[in-house]
């Protein structure tokens, strides 16, 4: 069974930053395109960021220019670099990992990510 756990998520004030880290286990992880998500009460899940097996990057709209998507294959390891966070970024992040070859999806316990003064 593959695992995934995130950490790194906190509390900060507006304009900080925060860096999540999405440790996976197994021998896959270099097979696997590799999402963040965010989720609030009452809203819908939303895809953050993701980053394939070969290094290509998708962003938001909403977080383009302040979060950064970044994988270590060596260490079974994606990450999410927030700066300049602002109240509407608080949220659960939940860390995906998926393997098209198969088609299954893994998913993290989830973050809480809270920006507040």
């Amino acid at each position: 069974q593959v695992q995934l756990v995130e950490s790194g998520g906190g509390l900060v004030q507006p304009g900080g930053s925060l860096r999540l880290s999405c440790a996976v286990s197994g021998s896959m992880f270099s097979n696997y395109r590799m999402r963040w998500y965010r989720q609030t009460p009452g809203k819908q899940r939303e895809l953050v960021a993701a980053i394939t097996s070969g290094g290509s990057t998708y962003y938001a709209d909403s977080v383009k220019g302040r979060f950064t998507i970044s994988r270590d294959n060596a260490k079974n390891t994606v990450y999410l670099q927030m700066n300049s966070l602002k109240p509407e970024d608080t949220a659960v992040y939940s860390c995906n990992a998926f393997y098209a070859s198969w088609s299954v999806d893994y998913w993290g316990q989830g973050t809480q990510v809270t920006v507040s003064s």
